[in-house]
């Protein structure tokens, strides 16, 4: 089954010279934490292109707007924004962080840890900072760098839900399962969500835990029924107890949501076969081999059914 992943990224705004009594409209909606990035840009744009603005106010406009470029997934202007946003103001701690954003997503993974080195040395009490460089870390597989850094973000804000996360998973890849499960309650306990809950459930189905996994599964599937990530755990932990209707229910869920998902179209297949359903498990282990030619348990599967 394919794990979730947790994204090392935090959204992160400018925190500007405080407001004015003679600020514009364009300017509140700017730096706004409660609009959405979509109304964030105009707003950004019509400040940076009204030249209104100078030093950090300019700069937090140009950060602003890299970071919801970011976010929509244009790193070229989005580092455009950053860059001239350090140039205003290279003493800018928030404009080095969004930067090596950019650059996380970019894999450029040397520059990122630069940056947010920067943006640490600026303000040592960045936890967002430390969070990001830490997945920077993970990403190019130094899991210890990776760790004492989102321990660090940590120190500085234990509710940080986002780096016990991100510090579950790698304890989670390094199989310190303890540590993992420890890391992903406590971000549960603050911030409950599918990710976390899959994350959990996963520590829990390796360490033979299937009650609990399932229980974990159930409650993704709770927060979001329209995510088939819950849906196809569930599916699994069902097969694992040999309760192949169960899962065949779930994979039909899951399938719903996310049809390019070819675990999902194998595993059905596999519950089909083993209730009798052979045209059924044909049909599904086919459906895989169309995603993943070559796919052996498929191949297998159909040999086994006289369908090669």
């Amino acid at each position: 089954m394919r794990y979730a992943v947790i994204a090392g990224v935090a959204l992160l705004l400018a925190a500007p010279q405080l407001a004015r009594a003679d600020d514009t409209p364009e300017w509140k909606a700017c730096i706004s934490v409660t609009n959405s990035g979509a109304e964030r840009l105009p707003a950004c744009t019509a400040v940076i292109e009204g030249k209104t603005e100078t030093g950090r106010r300019l700069a937090g406009a140009y950060c602003i707007r890299g970071n919801d470029l970011t976010e929509t997934g244009e790193l070229d202007a989005a580092l455009a924004d950053l860059n001239e946003a350090i140039g205003i103001d290279p003493t800018y701690a928030c404009a080095f962080n969004n930067r090596g954003r950019v650059y996380n997503f970019k894999r450029d993974y040397d520059r990122a840890i630069a940056d947010y080195d920067e943006a640490i040395r600026l303000n040592p009490r960045f936890a967002i900072a430390f969070n990001n460089r830490g997945d920077a870390w993970h990403k190019k597989g130094d899991l210890d760098r990776a760790i004492a850094d989102f321990t660090e973000a940590l120190n500085i804000n234990p509710n940080y839900a986002r780096a016990l996360g991100n510090r579950g998973w790698v304890y989670y890849r390094k199989r310190d399962y303890a540590r993992a499960l420890e890391d992903f309650s406590a971000e549960i306990k603050i911030a409950p969500s599918v990710l976390a809950y899959i994350n959990r459930g996963n520590v829990y189905r390796d360490t033979e835990e299937l009650d609990r996994a399932a229980a974990d599964y159930g409650m993704a599937i709770k927060l979001d029924p329209k995510d088939a990530r819950g849906w196809r755990n569930r599916g699994l932990i069902r097969l694992f107890k040999n309760d192949n209707k169960g899962g065949i229910a779930d994979y039909n869920e899951a399938l719903k949501y996310d049809p390019q998902d070819v675990r999902s179209w194998n595993n059905r297949g596999q519950a089909r076969m083993r209730v009798g359903d052979k045209k059924g498990a044909i049909s599904d282990f086919r459906k895989a081999l169309e995603l993943e030619p070559g796919l052996k348990s498929a191949v297998e599967s159909l040999k086994q059914l006289g369908a090669s």
